[in-house]
């Protein structure tokens, strides 16, 4: 009686010591999802004019009836093409661990959203046209694998590094979130720079229930250093917004300034070029962080809400 009692004790104990997190983590690995890969990216490069019918039957979404056959025969050929699908085949002679990534963010997403549909999703190649290098739709998710082949890769020469940090394969999950999240979350009316700032906002925090092993910088498409500037200037950052009257303005150009991808942020400051791009959205993520370690509400709920009610309640204060 006495050991069985101590058994139940122990078994009580372990029950009300989980961290809450850990129960969750626990519910969504039991979410079974079935995702399909095709590498149209290696049957393409594998093909000759012959094999154009069979692809164009199996993909048909990826040849589009404006374009004469002529243009697909001669892309099958094209010397740079070849050595863009090589590339492509040495980077990901398979698609396992990325595979692995994708499943486990599916699996998030229906634990949050459980109308979601796993999409059948097609790696292929686009030119290195970086700001398409994801499509998500509604059951179909496009992955352009020759836009993560490393940010040093030679092809990338030409590329801005800023753009060119992201171009590897470790964000290639953290653009399937924000695709999905981009989906999910409404533009509000009002189109003050915090509104700008809370949008994305919600945006990075729905990649940090969708993404939780990954690290901060992949979420916001930084590299590390960036990140740490970040962190370590969130105060005056923070001040430089109150000081300079930004939240409530209408001024577009903040949102070029802070909002938009850019080599830097632009305070008109020294430390301008020291500092990364985006930091209003990195601030944003902030921002819904604190409110919601501060406030009972579920991730649907947020997604909703104001930036004016979400600010307020908050109470955000930068570290320093």
């Amino acid at each position: 009686m006495i050991r069985l009692t101590f058994i139940l004790f122990l078994a009580l104990l372990f029950f009300y010591g989980c961290d809450p997190i850990d129960k969750v983590e626990a519910e969504i690995a039991k979410i079974d999802v079935d995702v399909e890969v095709s590498r149209f990216d290696r049957e393409f490069a594998a093909g000759k004019v012959a094999d154009l019918p069979k692809l164009k039957n199996d993909y048909p979404y990826l040849f589009p009836v404006q374009y004469h056959d002529s243009i697909w025969e001669a892309k099958i050929q094209d010397t740079i093409q070849v050595e863009l699908l090589s590339e492509v085949g040495k980077s990901f002679p398979d698609f396992v661990d990325e595979k692995q990534d994708l499943e486990a963010l599916f699996q998030h997403i229906k634990y949050y959203f459980p109308q979601f549909k796993v999409p059948h999703v097609i790696t292929l190649t686009n030119e290195v046209e970086y700001n398409y290098r994801v499509i998500l739709a509604d059951s179909l998710l496009l992955i352009a694998l020759d836009n993560y082949l490393g940010p040093k890769h030679r092809f990338y020469v030409d590329i801005q590094d800023y753009i060119a940090t992201e171009l590897d394969k470790k964000y290639i999950a953290s653009n399937v979130a924000e695709n999905f999240a981009r989906k999910v979350v409404p533009r509000l009316r009002d189109r003050t720079f915090l509104s700008d700032m809370i949008y994305y906002g919600k945006i990075l925090y729905l990649k940090d229930k969708l993404m939780p092993s990954a690290s901060d910088a992949v979420k916001m498409g930084y590299s590390q250093d960036d990140l740490d500037w970040a962190i370590a200037q969130e105060e005056p950052i923070w001040r430089n917004f109150i000081e300079q009257e930004h939240l409530y303005s209408t001024d577009r150009d903040l949102q070029l300034r802070f909002i938009e991808p850019a080599p830097f942020s632009k305070f008109g400051l020294d430390i301008d070029n020291e500092s990364p791009g985006r930091l209003g959205q990195y601030i944003g993520w902030q921002i819904v962080r604190a409110f919601m370690n501060n406030n009972e509400i579920t991730l649907q709920q947020l997604l909703n809400l104001s930036a004016e009610e979400i600010f307020k309640k908050s109470s955000f204060k930068p570290r320093k």
